[in-house]
C-alpha cells in the first residue's frame, strides 16, 4: 500500500473502524478471542495496529507486523509502547512456535503469495496455538466493483464470476487504490488442512448492529468468513 492509499486508509478506518468492522467483523473475532487465555498474540498485517491496541486492552500482549511503514508510523504514533515491526507475513523475523495466537484479519486477500504467508503463519504458532483468519468471503471477491446497482444507484446483487480462478484485482475505494486477490474457499482450505492444522470454528457472522438498511445489505450475501484453526500439540 503505498502513502497516498496509507493515509486515505487511516481517514477511512480511523480508531473505531468502519462499518463492517464495528458491527460484523470486531464482535465475531473479539468473541472467539475470548474463549482462551492468551499469553502472546501476532497480527499479521496489523495496519495501524487497531486490533493490536483491542487485543493489549484485553491484557493479551501483541506484536504486529506490516509492510507499510506510514501505517506502521501511525501505529507508533497512537501507541508508542506497542511492538510494531516492518515485516512481511511472507518472511517473517520470528522463531519458530513464538506465538500461541495468530491472526490474520483481512490480510490474505493482500498477499500474492498466500501459501507462503501461511506457512510462516503456521510455524511461527506454538504447538496448541490458535490461528484466528477473517477474510473476504470468494463470493464477493470476484468482483473488484463489489456489487451490481440499478440507474438509481440501488443494490441489485454481487456478480460472481471466474470463481475457480486465482487472479488479482486492483479496488478503488474511499480514495484507496489496493491489489486484492481473489481465490476460491477450497484454495485455503486445502492449504490449511495441508499443514494438519485443526478446524475448530468457521462461521460467516451477520452483523449484530448498526443501520438497519446498511445490515440488511450485508445479509444479502455472506461478505466475510471468520475461521479458526488449532495446531497440533
Amino acid at each position: 500500500m503505498g502513502d497516498e492509499s496509507a493515509a486515505a486508509w487511516i481517514a477511512a478506518v480511523g480508531e473505531g473502524g468502519d462499518w463492517s468492522r464495528q458491527h460484523v467483523l470486531d464482535p465475531a473475532l473479539l468473541e472467539r478471542i475470548a474463549q482462551r487465555r492468551y499469553r502472546r498474540a501476532l497480527d499479521v498485517g496489523c495496519g495501524e495496529g487497531r486490533m493490536c491496541r483491542m487485543l493489549q486492552a484485553r491484557a493479551i500482549p501483541a506484536v504486529g507486523i506490516d509492510p507499510t511503514a506510514a501505517l506502521l508510523e501511525r501505529a507508533h504514533a497512537l501507541d508508542p509502547g506497542g511492538d510494531y515491526r516492518a515485516a512481511s507475513a511472507e518472511a517473517m523475523p520470528f522463531a519458530d512456535g513464538e506465538f500461541d495466537l495468530v491472526l490474520s484479519c483481512l490480510t490474505l486477500i493482500d498477499i500474492p503469495d498466500f501459501r507462503q504467508a501461511l506457512r510462516e503463519m503456521v510455524r511461527v504458532l506454538e504447538p496448541g496455538g490458535t490461528l484466528l483468519i477473517a477474510n473476504l468471503t470468494s463470493f464477493t471477491s470476484t468482483s473488484a466493483d463489489g456489487s451490481v446497482r440499478d440507474a438509481d444507484g440501488r443494490f441489485l446483487h454481487f456478480p460472481v464470476d471466474r470463481y475457480l480462478d486465482e487472479f488479482p484485482m486492483w479496488v478503488v475505494w474511499r480514495g484507496m487504490r489496493i491489489e486484492n486477490w481473489h481465490r476460491p474457499l477450497s484454495a485455503y482450505m486445502s492449504e490449511l488442512l495441508r499443514h494438519g492444522l485443526r478446524l475448530v470454528y468457521f462461521d460467516e457472522p451477520p452483523p449484530i448492529a448498526g443501520d438497519p438498511e446498511v445490515a440488511a445489505c450485508y445479509r444479502r450475501a455472506p461478505w466475510f468468513l471468520v475461521m479458526e484453526w488449532q495446531k497440533p500439540s
